[in-house]
């Protein structure tokens, strides 16, 4: 994606893009950059039109993309849900969007921002890679997050250490856009110099300190009873602030890849980081859970989060409350 947005340049932009995927982040970014530098300012409000897909028509689509410019050179016409066009599944109309695509007006600048990953072996979107530029853009691996963190904070000329980055994912998740804008919240208030610590993010992320999932998760690790029990009884009386469905997805996530780490033969730190598809950094807390839970009590835990998940959507919760579903399945995780 950076070597996308270093060819956009006010002398380089294609007629055409088509970007579609399911990480929002990156598409967001090329527009961003396609329209801070396609259009004049003065020119911006007769020959740039940022349009929806559930408004249009693909007649309408191609309307826009072949009128001229209004005394200027380009137009920059940018739709965005482009799958919710109507009509846009129909075989004859992609042969519209195709016969376009193939000719393109060279004055118009044709962006179709779509909010789902499209089949780019068909003919109508292929066409779009011949004059324009045709990108996919991917859901980060977990492993690549980290070194995508630390390069945005580089990129903004602050430091980040590991263990923020760690906490910022497991609070957050695989979402680029609120890890960024997190990030950009937290830099508002770093001093000049200053870097980015586990402390600040707990501080102006809203984290409680001692008490948050990715603390629980430590105390598992280390079966440090007490602390897990503290967190659970922290959870249970702040439901808003910790609800349990992302607690159970985190801890499902991390037990899961516990288990490949006891099917794999080679148990260096580089090797699980391989398999897990994780930064080395992680790799010793996989390790270290697996060295505390055997195999047999691994599947115990998965199994125990499932029912968990099942009790926390209402089924056959009975009278407990998340709280509760919390502390039963931390119980059966610790013994």
């Amino acid at each position: 994606m950076s070597e996308l947005l270093k060819s956009i340049k006010r002398d380089n932009i294609k007629p055409l893009y088509l970007l579609h995927g399911e990480e929002p982040y990156h598409i967001e970014q090329i527009i961003d950059k396609i329209q801070s530098l396609a259009i004049p300012v003065h020119e911006k409000g007769f020959n740039e039109f940022v349009l929806f897909g559930k408004d249009l028509n693909v007649g309408s689509l191609l309307n826009y993309a072949r009128r001229f410019p209004m005394m200027a050179e380009k137009q920059l016409i940018i739709v965005k849900d482009a799958h919710q066009i109507q009509g846009i599944e129909q075989k004859e109309n992609q042969k519209l969007i195709e016969d376009y695509a193939l000719q393109p007006l060279p004055s118009t600048i044709l962006i179709l921002a779509f909010g789902n990953a499209q089949d780019e072996r068909k003919s109508w979107i292929k066409a779009f890679n011949k004059n324009g530029v045709l990108y996919n853009s991917k859901k980060f691996y977990d492993n690549q997050l980290p070194e995508f963190m630390a390069d945005y904070c580089h990129s903004k000329g602050v430091k980040i250490s590991m263990k923020a980055i760690q906490l910022l994912i497991e609070h957050i998740g695989n979402d680029l856009k609120r890890l960024t804008g997190e990030v950009d919240k937290v830099i508002l208030n770093v001093k000049l110099g200053e870097g980015i610590d586990a402390d600040t993010i707990q501080k102006f992320v809203g984290i409680s300190k001692e008490y948050n999932v990715f603390e629980l998760q430590k105390a598992l690790i280390l079966r440090d009873v007490v602390k897990a029990n503290q967190i659970i009884i922290y959870f249970e009386n702040n439901p808003k602030d910790n609800p349990i469905q992302p607690i159970l997805i985190i801890l499902y996530n991390f037990f899961s890849k516990v288990l490949l780490v006891h099917a794999s033969a080679d148990k260096s730190e580089s090797s699980i980081a391989s398999l897990l598809k994780v930064n080395s950094f992680f790799a010793k807390d996989y390790l270290n859970a697996s060295r505390n839970y055997s195999l047999p009590k691994v599947m115990a835990i998965i199994h125990s989060l499932k029912i968990a998940d099942l009790k926390s959507k209402g089924v056959d919760s009975g009278d407990e409350k998340e709280g509760d579903i919390l502390k039963r399945l931390v119980f059966e995780i610790l013994h």
